[in-house]
């Protein structure tokens, strides 16, 4: 009598469906102050409010400026706890949510979905498939992600530093550009003309391609290290 998987194992619709819901959560497709601005993962992780940095009067009339809660001039140890207190948010929501994500089957889907395409394409597996959108609007959320990941078991030390190398060149590519709501149009000058031959999402194009060749240049440098260590005899050995 043959026996079914096991349960965990199976990839149902409901599966795909949080795979898919996780997609948008993370891409920043519907940021905005619209009502639908409650399915992005950066409208609901919001933002430190401003705080007064300097005032003056002039002319009787008290002028004031404002600044983010780190104010401005900050340097060394102290600027950098400031910086990382604002990275907290964003690293536990993101968790949070890959937690509850991973709960509802998206990572297993992902795997199975993304797997083809990811392994020939970057050597890694399509559980980084969230990792990779979520590197894509903020490199912390790709950061921490990934680091779950590791954690988990879920990729190797080899898999871990391709991927890193993906996010490190031109991070956050969807909140440095698509927000801008300029992807698809061309920069004009004064007069109308184009100020440049292409437009804004072919920089987006040849970003993500080079993203892809310097995961690949990494990649090749892992293989050669891991096969000179497998090949050079361990000090102390005949």
């Amino acid at each position: 009598m043959k026996s079914s998987p096991p349960e965990e194992y199976k990839v149902g619709p409901g599966a795909y469906f949080a795979l898919a819901f996780a997609a948008v959560f993370f891409s920043g497709l519907l940021g905005g102050k619209e009502w639908y601005g409650v399915f992005d993962f950066t409208t609901l992780n919001g933002a430190f409010g401003k705080v007064v940095s300097k005032a003056s009067l002039q002319d009787g009339t008290l002028t004031t400026a404002t600044s983010a809660f780190r104010g401005s001039g900050g340097s060394g140890g102290m600027d950098g706890f400031l910086f990382a207190l604002g990275l907290i948010p964003a690293v536990m929501f993101a968790l949070g949510m890959i937690n509850v994500l991973e709960h509802y089957g998206a990572l297993r889907a992902a795997r199975k979905l993304l797997t083809p395409l990811l392994r020939p394409l970057l050597g890694i597996p399509g559980t980084t498939g969230l990792a990779l959108i979520g590197s894509l609007q903020s490199t912390d959320v790709g950061a921490s992600l990934t680091r779950n990941l590791a954690d988990e078991g879920q990729i190797s030390e080899n898999e871990k530093d391709v991927f890193a190398m993906f996010q490190f060149s031109a991070g956050a590519m969807i909140t440095n550009f698509f927000s801008s709501g300029a992807i698809l149009f061309t920069l004009v000058a004064i007069d109308g003309t184009a100020a440049v031959p292409t437009s804004i999402g072919a920089c987006i194009a040849v970003m993500f391609i080079m993203k892809i060749v310097g995961a690949n240049m990494m990649r090749l440098i892992v293989r050669f290290q891991t096969k000179a260590h497998v090949t050079t005899p361990a000090e102390g050995e005949a």
